[in-house]
């Protein structure tokens, strides 16, 4: 069995769970499901950044030890990612012992491989991303990601890392290997990056208490982001041999402004201690209101129990997969269309389209064959179910989740409009049309199926649920899917799969 390694960014511990980190679970958590799907073992790893200036100052703000913040903040996140069917296999937290060991052992393999010196560094550090800046990168005297946030003039002596010695392998690389970023777009503005060459960067703090210490060189602590980054071979045992059985990670799944951190600072550091570069590292785009990031009052109109609360967490995970491409932003005008389009979609997607379809296939196998699925010839929908399959199967393999997403939906749509022109309950009162009702309701039941076992790593929950009002129990594995198909429809259920909502009182 072939083995996939994929991870998220590990969120800073310095806020709330918001939309955004959401959006990137939720995703990476489709593709998680839909690897094994396909019959591969699986690890999956998410986590908590907590270390570094913006954690300390926080926490000196709320008068209380940064260990208890970051413990009450991975509580809070883990809760959130359970009500979301988040299926990661590990939770990474940067405080813990085992990180902390990791950290320390490839530091110290950079340090062994000459690419660690001693030097004074001057300049500007924004805390909001943890990063010093140099002055082409600021607009107006602030970061451009954080504009609100004074920028600040540093002065100190640190441990610094020849990230300008690996300019030319990383180029050499990314050319051979252009699937190790993506999309397209990440991958050209990481090259243009690089050919305007690279400076060295800062591995210590000397004046960070808060974070893993630099080894052999009391008053350091380690660097934020060269503390951050290892959680993907911390949390798989390196440096114990163990570390081998999943490195090199299959994908890094992260926010297109950490690509210069995972594309140029992390395959370098990893170069530089001998270590293999992950497969692919993808950087999604954001949800915008309004042309730009969420504010923190947009994002409190956004709070994630409310959405999740308003349908359900499976018609949120549907929403923000169907409505935000996996591979460039989604701008929405403002709170009040995003919620607006929430509901729209969820009504005619999920209520009408979906909820209904199943509705009536379980209603009229049960009503017209007592349950029994016959099939004698294939119909017209049988082709359009493997055409859907197919496409499916290929853009999730190429991470284009919101199309493999509407491939299932096609099916969808395809089985309403079969139903409008085979009209069961018409053919159901014919002598002559027995085996093609037998057809037609073996159809439904195969698309329904087989749109359950597609949607299942977008909808985990209801997808279980439609599998089995079809009368299944297990899912199957997508290579069983011809022969897992259910043949016996049980009897319809009290409830229906997704309730309409009446828009009119919502809005009001």
């Amino acid at each position: 069995m072939s083995r996939f390694y994929l991870t998220t960014a590990i969120d800073y511990s310095n806020g709330d769970p918001h939309i955004g980190h959401a959006y990137e679970k939720v995703g990476a958590d489709v593709i998680a499901r839909f690897h094994r799907l396909a019959g591969e073992d699986v690890h999956y790893v998410i986590g908590m950044d907590e270390h570094g200036q913006k954690v300390a100052q926080e926490a000196a703000a709320q008068g209380r030890p940064p260990q208890e913040l970051v413990d009450d903040l991975a509580a809070r996140f883990q809760t959130v990612w359970d009500r979301l069917s988040i299926s990661h296999d590990d939770f990474i937290r940067t405080t813990e012992p085992r990180h902390r060991q990791a950290v320390q052992a490839l530091v110290r393999k950079i340090r062994d491989a000459g690419d660690l010196y001693r030097d004074r560094y001057e300049g500007y550090y924004c805390t909001g991303c943890e990063a010093f800046k140099r002055e082409p990168e600021l607009e107006e005297g602030r970061c451009p990601i954080h504009p609100s946030r004074e920028i600040a003039w540093t002065e100190e002596e640190n441990w610094f890392f020849r990230l300008s010695a690996y300019r030319d392998r990383l180029i050499e690389h990314i050319e051979a290997h252009p699937e190790f970023i993506e999309p397209e777009s990440r991958r050209n503005e990481i090259l243009r990056l690089l050919e305007g060459g690279l400076e060295d960067i800062s591995a210590s703090r000397s004046r960070v208490p808060w974070g893993v210490p630099f080894p052999d060189e009391e008053g350091h602590t380690v660097y934020v982001w060269f503390d951050a980054l290892p959680n993907y071979i911390s949390a798989i045992g390196f440096p114990g041999d163990e570390f081998h059985t999943w490195w090199p990670a299959g994908l890094h799944v992260i926010g297109k402004d950490i690509t210069r951190f995972h594309c140029v600072i992390w395959p370098a550091m990893l170069l530089s201690a001998g270590l293999e570069l992950p497969r692919t590292v993808w950087g999604h785009g954001f949800v915008k209101i309004g042309g730009g990031k969420l504010s923190k009052s947009e994002a409190r109109l956004l709070d994630l129990d409310q959405l999740i609360d308003r349908h359900g967490p499976d018609a949120f995970r549907y929403f923000l997969l169907r409505e935000i491409p996996w591979d460039r932003d989604r701008d929405f005008p403002s709170v009040d269309a995003f919620l607006k389009q929430f509901d729209e979609r969820y009504n005619a997607d999920l209520a009408n389209d979906l909820g209904n379809l199943l509705n009536r296939t379980v209603s009229m196998s049960r009503k017209y064959r007592d349950g029994i699925v016959r099939r004698f010839a294939d119909t017209e929908l049988d082709a359009q179910i493997e055409g859907a399959l197919d496409v499916y199967e290929k853009a999730m393999a190429d991470g284009r989740l919101h199309e493999g997403l509407d491939a299932a939906m096609s099916i969808v749509r395809a089985a309403n409009g079969f139903i409008d022109t085979e009209q069961p309950w018409k053919l159901a009162r014919e002598p002559e049309s027995q085996e093609r009702l037998d057809d037609v309701l073996a159809a439904l039941v195969r698309g329904l199926g087989t749109t359950a076992l597609m949607l299942e790593p977008f909808i985990p929950g209801k997808a279980v649920e439609m599998w089995q009002r079809l009368g299944g129990s297990d899912l199957p594995l997508l290579s069983g899917l011809s022969e897992g198909i259910p043949t016996t429809v049980p009897e319809r259920w009290d409830t229906v799969l997704f309730p309409r909502v009446d828009l009119d009182d919502r809005q009001a």
